[in-house]
């Protein structure tokens, strides 16, 4: 299964001739936060539900055109890159078009995260480790290598988060001599953030501590 399988044509664009009414009465009737519009029978952007909700339900909707949001994707977009625009739109519902701006249909989020939930990133069994490097320093080739070399598979990986020039990933590995990998991304200076069990650095740091703890109480 694809992610173009998930595209939903149950609402087509409404035309901006009609009433603002008519989408009013649309948000009253689902749970998306934003209703597709066309000209012509083109797809010029879609109104939010929160600011629909303000107008007047007898004017046009061409007459807040100032309102339209101006977002959607390609059929050929990639989940990934489908879900970063949900995030950077804040929608629930995202517009699809062809390469000749033909309206396809559309996205429902909850349809793409099940597709991301359906990923081997999800799926497989295995171990999220989350390390941090300065973003001139960590290197995405060299984090492979750490944790093939050690018998692990990468089932994903991606950059979640950066703050003052420090990047931090996040890698699904499969699993294998987990400590072992731990271990080697310190030995490359790499900062592990996540916790874990098999790991046998905190609990030895533990210890010391709890024995220096007991000694300095002597």
């Amino acid at each position: 299964m694809t992610l173009t399988d998930f595209i939903i044509n149950d609402i087509t664009p409404v035309s901006e001739k009609e009433l603002i009414g008519n989408v009013q009465l649309i948000f009253s009737q689902t749970t998306y936060s934003h209703v597709p519009i066309s000209r012509d029978n083109v797809y010029v952007g879609s109104l939010p539900e929160n600011d629909t909700h303000c107008y007047d339900s007898k004017a046009t909707i061409s007459d807040y055109n100032h309102g339209y949001e101006h977002f959607f994707v390609r059929y050929e977009t990639n989940w990934l890159d489908v879900l970063e625009a949900f995030a950077q739109h804040g929608c629930n519902l995202m517009p699809v078009l062809d390469q000749k701006n033909t309206y396809l249909g559309y996205y429902e989020l909850e349809d793409v995260m099940n597709f991301f939930n359906s990923t081997p990133f999800i799926q497989e069994p295995g171990s999220v480790v989350i390390i941090e490097k300065g973003v001139q320093d960590y290197s995405f080739s060299e984090i492979t290598q750490i944790v093939e070399s050690n018998e692990g598979k990468i089932w994903g990986m991606f950059i979640s988060k950066l703050q003052q020039d420090v990047a931090q990933i996040s890698i699904k590995i499969g699993r294998s001599n987990f400590n072992d990998i731990l271990a080697a991304f310190r030995r490359y200076s790499y900062n592990v953030v996540s916790s874990h069990q098999e790991d046998t650095f905190i609990r030895d740091l533990q210890e010391r501590s709890q024995y220096l703890e007991k000694y300095l109480n002597i």
